[in-house]
């Protein structure tokens, strides 16, 4: 028995918009259902910890592994990861559920996604929960270009647009990967307001490279336990799902960042349809507080909650913090 199965609920297939996804649900049928997505390099697993709560309250939540990620299909092409695919996918699950409206609760590119759904398809979403990503207003630039103005070169956005490169460097060590990337923020490291991935188009270009992710990941050493966030068994579910699967199918969501600007001209700005919450964490270097600053200007009904000392990996670091905000909320505003 794999990891990954001795730590989840009973996977479940279903084929939805041309693959084959694969899902964990519990406490079907009760009260307005939770879909949780998640981001990059991450699983369904990664939302072990809501599911286990959700079932406990009586909330039915399901947990998708999205295109290219996990036991779900990995096409091809690149254009098959941009955003109406990402959001027909959900939608094709859903409707496999018979569930007329969910809410959708997203974390990190599964952010991302979420906050796009209440704009693509408002008439299947009851409610949005960013967790870490906030709603941001559709840029006036080319994002990856104004990425690489603002970073520079070897910004890990930027740099996963070169074809195979980061594919190639995060799969060579899947363990060294994984560890590298899921780690807590030092608890001494003091962390001065960040603007994250924000762009300021008025500081110039950059000088030196911020994110470059791919010199941080050679220059780390792997015997460094320091902050680590994962029990062996848990990093064990991640590295045997991504050394079978490799990271392409996550990496190709970046590489529709143009794409999905381009097609994303004719979207509303605002949400005024449905009630929203949004979800910081204190510590997190790459979205920060700070970016969600200004979101009460463009959603009708948004809550804010702060987790503190969390880093980027926040339904892992601070579970019941975000498990509470979570089910507290669906009961104030679904009766769940």
């Amino acid at each position: 028995m794999s990891a990954l199965a001795r730590q989840m609920p009973p996977v479940a297939n279903v084929q939805v918009n041309g693959i084959d996804m694969a899902y964990y649900e519990v406490a079907r049928g009760q009260g307005v259902p939770i879909v949780f997505c998640h981001g990059f390099p991450e699983l369904a697993f990664s939302w072990r910890h809501q599911l286990k709560a959700c079932e406990a309250a009586g909330q039915w939540a399901i947990a998708p592994d999205q295109r290219g990620y996990g036991l779900t299909s990995r096409p091809d092409t690149v254009e098959a990861y941009d955003m109406e695919h990402l959001a027909a996918d959900l939608v094709g699950l859903l409707d496999h559920l018979g569930i007329e409206k969910a809410v959708f609760c997203g974390h990190d590119w599964g952010g991302f996604v979420v906050w796009q759904m209440a704009l693509m398809h408002p008439d299947r979403v009851a409610g949005v929960i960013g967790l870490n990503t906030p709603f941001t207003p559709r840029g006036d630039y080319d994002p990856i270009a104004s990425m690489r103005f603002a970073f520079g070169e070897d910004m890990y956005i930027v740099w996963f647009q070169k074809p195979g490169e980061a594919d190639a460097a995060l799969g060579k060590d899947v363990d060294k990967t994984m560890r590298f990337f899921m780690r807590r923020p030092p608890e001494d490291q003091a962390f001065p307001p960040s603007g994250g991935l924000s762009i300021d188009k008025e500081a110039g270009p950059a000088t030196t490279s911020t994110f470059a992710f791919r010199d941080m990941l050679a220059e780390w050493d792997k015997s460094d336990t320091a902050n680590q966030l994962l029990s062996a068994d848990e990093l064990a579910a991640f590295v045997e799902t991504f050394e079978a699967t490799g990271f392409t199918g996550g990496i190709n969501w970046y590489r529709n960042f143009t794409r999905n600007w381009e097609r994303s001209a004719h979207l509303p700005t605002r949400i005024d349809h449905v009630p929203c919450l949004m979800i910081c964490a204190e510590k997190d270097a790459v979205l920060p507080p700070s970016m969600a600053d200004g979101m009460e200007t463009r959603i009708k009904d948004l809550e804010k909650a702060l987790v503190m000392g969390s880093g980027h990996w926040t339904q892992q670091e601070k579970p019941e913090e975000v498990n509470r905000f979570i089910l507290e909320w669906m009961g104030r505003k679904f009766g769940g």
